[in-house]
């Protein structure tokens, strides 16, 4: 009697997740039974061990600290103590392997709700109580995955928030993901860039990431391309739901999306077909001129690179094609950027032209609205059609055999039913402006006004803007001779033809600097 009263114990407790450590006290409450058994049967408890993860698996921390525990002390085997068998394993499979890593260590296991014996019908009972915890483990696990699914069906996101998002409890709605600023703005900011092609390759956008603090990075401190690549390929920044792997198709989501569903197609069309090579960071940054400026002799786009002197490094563009007669023939870049300059200069119209501009902008306002309508039906007419589509695909698919087939058709319901969602977002903002009349031409003003102060004071994204709005396609220079004769954009060509061609600079100082979107017209088709 005196030598089961001398026998010592350790204590086996598990829950399955971080949160229920923090939730309730499934922890205490399984080391306080275990306590009272070792009690009543004359155990000395020595020590306790815990694990926060799922049954189903074998590596647990708390188990491995108990093994080498045991080991240590095999000379003196320990009663290891489990309040229940589910806490030990939740499959049949793991409770088998953990049941002989503790008999090998020196352990013998008991439990307040179950004794473990060696004759047949007591593993029997073993066995089922082993087998009946693997059945509620995986019938808890189908109905959170069926609550799930309903939930991403009725167009909730139910998966970890992501960056840029946090969910927050609404009335009528449970857990909703709303904006987490400032990153949501951060991103949508990332998003837009890279469809308009502000950020040429998805490495520029993860540089325009890096530029903000706040920004979540890995342990080094950097923001990985694997980050950059799934922010760009979500359609839940997009305001859309789906979940692939439960059979739950794209749909409309609950929450607010960050960028429009035609912004995020523009972005997954951009991913399919970019092919060009990386483009330098300090090259792009030192020669904002680069690949908007043509050799004037043989049309080649002009390269630009840093030249090593005796004393220091110096700036130039340059022709790369060979057999061209300026062929390697440097530009200093202060010579060829600041006759750009002056021919930004010189596009400035007088503000008596402004008024002209503002009757075209008027009316080019409100054609754009009246054909807002005329769009609007000849969508939906659209959307008829690819109904008609998917219910002919959908007829294939019943009658097809070929997994491949029915596979190929899936695909191309799925492309069909993009097409609708981004159809029918354009339907609801049919003649619905993103900004005022007035907002907007502020803005269309300030820039026919200032190209030139933009170019000056503006980052490098602003002066790749003015490039593309300020003129229809590369500038042709000439070495030692200048720019020909630049092709300007339909604003600055209208108002010089009016004004003669003898447009005349602007006071300074009469137009603000224009906000950083260049938004215009308002809404497009």
């Amino acid at each position: 009697m005196s030598e089961v009263l001398t026998r010592q114990a350790v204590i086996y407790c598990r829950v399955s997740s971080t949160a229920q450590t923090k939730r309730g006290d499934g922890l205490g409450s399984q080391e306080t039974r275990c306590r009272e058994y070792a009690r009543a049967r004359g155990y000395e408890v020595v020590k306790t061990f815990t694990d926060d993860l799922s049954g189903s698996a074998i590596e647990r921390p708390g188990v491995k600290a108990m093994l080498a525990f045991l080991k240590q002390n095999s000379a003196n085997p320990h009663i290891v103590l489990v309040d229940d068998i589910s806490r030990l394993a939740r499959s049949v499979s793991a409770h088998i392997e953990l049941r002989a890593a503790i008999s090998l260590a020196g352990g013998l296991l008991e439990s307040p709700t179950l004794e473990f014996n060696d004759d047949a019908d007591s593993e029997l009972q073993e066995y089922i109580l082993a087998t009946v915890a693997q059945h509620q483990r995986r019938k808890n696990a189908e109905q959170t995955k069926n609550r799930m699914r309903a939930r991403v069906m009725n167009g909730y996101w139910v998966f970890q928030a992501p960056v840029g998002y946090r969910y927050q409890k609404t009335g009528g709605h449970g857990r909703l993901l709303v904006r987490d600023e400032p990153l949501a703005s951060i991103i949508q900011e990332a998003m837009e860039g890279y469809a308009s092609g502000r950020f040429e390759l998805q490495a520029e956008v993860k540089r325009f990431l890096e530029t903000f603090p706040e920004f979540p990075r890995d342990r080094n401190g950097d923001v990985r391309n694997q980050r950059v690549t799934d922010i760009l390929t979500k359609a839940v920044y997009a305001g859309y739901v789906e979940a692939p792997k439960w059979d739950v198709g794209l749909r409309e989501g609950k929450h607010e999306g960050l960028i429009s569903f035609e912004t995020f197609r523009r972005i997954q069309d951009r991913l399919k077909g970019n092919a060009r090579a990386p483009i330098r960071k300090d090259l792009n940054e030192d020669f904002p001129l680069r690949g908007s400026v043509t050799c004037g002799c043989c049309g080649t786009p002009l390269t630009a690179c840093w030249s090593s002197g005796r004393h220091a490094r110096y700036p130039y563009y340059l022709c790369p094609k060979r057999g061209c007669e300026s062929y390697g023939k440097s530009i200093k870049r202060d010579v060829i950027e600041g006759e750009f300059e002056e021919l930004l200069k010189t596009m400035q119209p007088t503000e008596g032209l402004f008024r002209v501009a503002r009757k075209m902008f008027k009316d080019l306002w409100d054609h754009r609205l009246d054909s807002q309508k005329t769009v609007g039906h000849s969508l939906k007419t659209e959307i008829t059609a690819v109904d008609r589509k998917v219910e002919q695909l959908l007829d294939r698919i019943v009658d097809a055999d070929s997994p491949s087939v029915i596979r190929a058709y899936e695909k191309r319901i799925s492309e069909l039913e993009a097409q609708k969602i981004e159809m029918q977002e354009k339907i609801a903002r049919c003649g619905r402006p993103i900004r005022d009349f007035d907002d907007s031409l502020r803005t269309a003003l300030d820039f026919l006004g200032n190209p030139y102060e933009i170019w000056v004071s503006g980052n490098l994204a602003h002066k790749k803007t003015v490039l593309k709005l300020a003129f229809v396609d590369r500038l042709g220079y000439v070495r030692n001779e200048g720019f020909r004769t630049a092709d300007m954009a339909l604003p600055f060509k209208a108002l010089a033809d009016f004004s003669g061609g003898k447009n005349k600079m602007a006071r300074r100082g009469r137009f603000e600097l224009p906000t950083p979107r260049f938004v215009v017209i308002g809404q497009s088709s």
